[in-house]
Order: C-alpha cells, then structure tokens, then sequence
C-alpha cells in the first residue's frame, strides 16, 4: 500500500461508485426542476464569520467542527461545514431580494467538519439541499418537505418516515426554555456531560440528544408544542394541512428541534424506520429541514423569511445500500476501437471521432498490442461491438464488427457507415 492516503474522515469517488452518485445527483436535479428551483454553487470556502455569524462562536459547528485558516492576505477563511449560510450570503451579495420572491434554489456538493468519522459520518460530507427565500407562509414550508420526500421517493427510499415539529419563534421559546429548564433542573446529575453543559447554554438541545433519549427526564419533558402562540399553532396546523393534501405522510415529534435562535416554527427530519434506524449507529437521519426567518439578517441583511433542507449524500446511499436500491447504469460502450499494424492506429482515431461525432461512445483501443489482449480489454470494457481496424482495413477504408455481447458473427462495413451499422444491429 502506498505510505500516502486520503486524509481520515475523507474518500474518493471511484468510477465503480459513479453510477450512484450520478443517480442521486441527476434525480435531485430533475425533481428541484420540476418544483421551479434553480442551481445556485457558492465557493468550498468562505468569510469564516459567514458561519461564526449564524452558528454561533460557542456552537459545535464553529468551536469544535469547523476547518478554519488563514489566507495569504491575512483573511479568516473557513471550508464550509454547510450550505444553507453560503446561499443566503450569495443572496445577499447579488441583491436577489430584488427579484421576484420567493427566489428557489438548489445546491449539491461538499462540506467540511472535523469530526469522528463513523458510517454516514466523514470530514468531507456532500450534502444536496434546496433553499426558498423570501416567503414567511405555511405553504412555503410545506412544498420544501414536498420536494424533499419526492426526491426521496423517487431514489427508492419511499419508506423514510418524516417526522415533524414546531419550535415557535424566538419569544416563544425564551418563556419553554424556563419551563424546561424548571423540569430539567431536580435531574441534572442523571443526564450526560454534553446535557450537563447545555443545561445552561442551549437546554432545547437536550431533547434531541441521542445519548439521553432514553432517560425519564427527557421523556417527560414538557412538550413544546403546548407553549405555542396562537399564530405559531396556526402556522404549524397548516402546515400539517397541506402536507396532508399532498399525500404526504408525517408523524409530529416534539423533541424534533433547533439549537440556533435563527430557527423558527416549522422543523423536520426523514429517517429510516425504527429497526433500520437502530442499524446506522444513532446517525439515523438522511436529511432535515426547518425554518429560518433569523438567518439573513445575522449576515447584515434585513428581515427575511427562509426555508430549506439539507440531505447527507453519503446516507443517502448507505440507506438506499441497505434497501437493496441499485442505480441505473451509466451508458454503455458503444464501440472499442482494436487498431492493428501500422496505419491501423491512425485510421482507427479518424473512425473514434466519426462515431463520437454521431452520438457514440467508443473506448479507444491501445496501439501495439496483439488482437486478443485487445479483444480482452474490450470485453471487459463492457463495449456492445469490438471494431478492428488493420492495414488492409485502413487502405481499404472499411472496418470489422465484432459483437461482443452476443454470438453473432464479425461483419465488414465502409467506415462511413459503421455507425448506422452499430444503430441498425
């Protein structure tokens, strides 16, 4: 094994996992069309008070997560450990509010955190998620977790169970978190350290805590949802509504919430179901959403409603893995090009270009070596025809097909009709 390898936490893309990969990110992009919204691709890197700003400098994300350096200029760059705060950065730097709301927008590619690599877990995650800014209603809310479970459904994964929540506004939750302290306080030295800490910083994190699920104290914990305000409750049963009138099935969970003060009524997540959930080692979630009025105006920008989600693309497939969902396969090899003798190299790059050009693909063959480890190579490309092409073939401007997915027999052809010929057969 070579001494140099891909950073912990980090993997390659290999040609074997292509055909996966192509298929979520194709699928995400079909349905985020159907819906209306656009790409939007922000930098790997950003202002770190991008992040500092809306995170928080004590949240996990930026105290303990985050890739933080500084460039040659003296600036504070960070790799970006999400997607939702560089497109309402973008949002904002290129004045979108002054385009028709709400703006729709779609993203997919890489993020960064340093954490303890585990499955569904890594350093470098990609993640595809979806942004609608500029609209405070319900029905906002409810066509994101709609475009979410349609790109869901339609990559096999139609059994994840949305689970759904409201976490009110930020007055709301100020006047719960002092009733929920109230409660936690008689159990504090049952719940774990990290509990321990966000007793005092952020006790709503608590109730989402994986290690102290099971505890009576977070059991019983008052819900949020019987501290709502009226518009809050309104806000969430409509919610439910439409999601009801879209056919899209939903289970309320109250201890469903958000540690960010940015974060507002509506939150969710999609998970496997319960037995396959256990499976994943506690990182059940494939992807989750809320809502997030807050947001663009930490990054200096006035009031503005948003909603959106995020998907981890790596959970993705490890659920559509353990499904037994297969992608389908990227297009075949037309066409191997088997060049023999000494003008066979060159007429058969000339035939390569000509099949290219009408909408083939061809696997160009490696000038020098005999017709049967040619052949062998072919084969194992996959390619539908093998096409020799010797001295007497060049000088003769005609070319030999060899099938290679059948039994049919090797047929000669003029080069200019070889590629209607591969159509034809």
């Amino acid at each position: 094994m070579a001494d140099l390898q891909a950073p912990r936490g980090m993997s390659d893309l290999l040609p074997e996992d292509e055909a996966s990969w192509r298929f979520v990110r194709d699928t995400t992009e079909r349905v985020a069309g159907l819906f209306g919204y656009s790409l939007i691709a922000t930098p790997i890197v950003e202002d770190a008070r991008v992040f500092s700003r809306t995170s928080g400098d004590e949240s996990d994300i930026v105290s303990k997560e985050m890739y933080v350096f500084e460039d040659r200029g003296g600036g504070e760059l960070a790799l970006r450990p999400e997607g939702t705060a560089s497109v309402c950065r973008a949002y904002l730097e290129h004045g979108m509010a002054s385009r028709p709301q709400p703006v729709r927008l779609y993203y997919f590619g890489p993020m960064f955190r340093y954490d303890r690599p585990q499955a569904g877990r890594y350093r470098q995650l990609w993640q595809l998620g979806a942004e609608c800014i500029g609209d405070p209603s319900p029905a906002a809310d409810a066509e994101v977790i709609e475009l979410q479970h349609t790109i869901f459904r339609e990559l096999g994964l139609d059994d994840l169970v949305l689970r759904i929540n409201s976490i009110g506004t930020a007055g709301t939750r100020r006047a719960y978190v002092e009733r929920l302290r109230e409660h936690l306080r008689p159990h504090l030295d049952t719940l774990s350290h990290d509990s321990q800490r966000r007793f005092e910083t952020n006790p709503l994190r608590i109730l989402d805590s994986k290690e102290d699920a099971s505890l009576p104290a977070v059991r019983e914990a008052p819900s949020i949802l019987d501290h709502l305000s009226a518009e809050d409750a309104e806000h969430f049963a409509t919610v439910r509504s439409l999601l009801e009138a879209a056919g899209v099935a939903y289970e309320v969970a109250p201890r469903i919430v958000r540690g960010l003060d940015y974060y507002a009524r509506t939150v969710w997540e999609f998970e496997p179901p319960s037995e396959d959930g256990a499976e994943l080692g506690g990182q059940a979630t494939v992807g989750a959403g809320g809502r997030y009025d807050g947001l663009i105006e930490l990054l200096g920008g006035p009031p503005t409603p948003g909603t959106g989600f995020a998907t981890g693309i790596e959970r993705t497939l490890l659920n559509m893995h353990e499904r037994g969902v297969e992608a389908p396969s990227t297009d075949a090899i037309d066409v191997a090009t088997i060049p023999l003798g000494e003008d066979g190299p060159a007429a058969a790059l000339r035939l390569a270009q000509a099949l290219r050009a009408a909408g083939l693909a061809v696997r160009a063959g490696a000038p020098g070596r005999s017709l049967r480890a040619q052949l062998r190579g072919a084969n194992a490309s996959g390619a539908r025809y093998a096409a020799i092409v010797g001295d007497d073939e060049a000088a003769r401007s005609v070319v030999q097909l060899k099938p290679l997915l059948d039994d049919g027999d090797q047929f000669e052809v003029a080069v200019g009709d070889a590629a209607a010929a591969v159509r034809a057969r």
